[in-house]
């Protein structure tokens, strides 16, 4: 039974292995994530013999080339995340952190979870990934509301509910009507400044400038504002 534990770290990780007992199956030892550096990491491992697991700590996304390298060779893979293994007891109160010193801890981990150990698949790497999109869509759209929120609270000191003046749907390519009119409109004296028919020409070539059916929307602005 061999336990190898991989610390993952930019470009490359630091792998031992141990066996029962606390017995050394293979010293610390750094391989680059090369083509090279990954065939040699593989045939390291597979020179301990059968029966091995390789235990991964998770490290951002560094560790999936090196998961996914040591799967096709046929090796047994667990990533896991690196609170499993200060849970355990595996962490350590010395403030400097050592790439030997954390491979051994996690081959250790590997040895006291054994059992436990779930193997990696490809899949895995597909599911991390769309976790991580859906991640980043969620914070993308609680941007975009912040943001929205924020234009339309400034935009009600200059031009108060311009933002709900307009039905127009949201473009392919995100862009709002009412955001789009505000940057060029931004106050309402825009409209009540001038004459009802001088707006009206404005605003239908604004809306042919920008690609956007006026939909004779320039009389609801109108009287939306005080008309001098």
């Amino acid at each position: 039974m061999n336990a190898v534990g991989i610390d993952v770290s930019k470009g490359k990780s630091m792998v031992a292995a141990l066996r029962p007992m606390g017995e050394v199956a293979l010293l610390p030892q750094e391989f680059l994530h090369t083509g090279v550096g990954l065939e040699q990491m593989a045939y390291a491992i597979l020179a301990l013999g059968e029966d091995t697991r390789a235990v991964i700590e998770a490290t951002g996304r560094y560790h999936e080339a090196v998961a996914a390298a040591l799967h096709e060779y046929g090796i047994y893979v667990c990533v896991l995340n690196s609170l499993y293994i200060k849970q355990s007891g595996g962490g350590s109160i010395r403030k400097v952190k050592t790439d030997k010193v954390d491979a051994m801890k996690i081959a250790k981990y590997g040895l006291d979870n054994w059992v436990e150990l779930r193997e990696y698949t490809p899949m895995d790497a597909i599911r991390q990934q769309l976790k991580l999109c859906s991640h980043q869509y969620n914070h993308y759209m609680k941007t975009v509301v912040s943001l929205q929120n924020n234009l339309i609270s400034l935009a009600d000191k200059t031009f108060p509910g311009v933002n709900e003046l307009f039905s127009s749907p949201e473009r392919a390519d995100g862009h709002q009507k009412w955001v789009d009119f505000v940057m060029t409109f931004w106050h309402c004296g825009c409209i009540c400044r001038v004459s009802e028919k001088a707006f009206t020409k404005r605003y239908q070539k604004w809306c042919k400038r920008k690609g956007r059916e006026s939909k004779k929307r320039s009389r609801l602005l109108c009287k939306h504002n005080t008309w001098p």
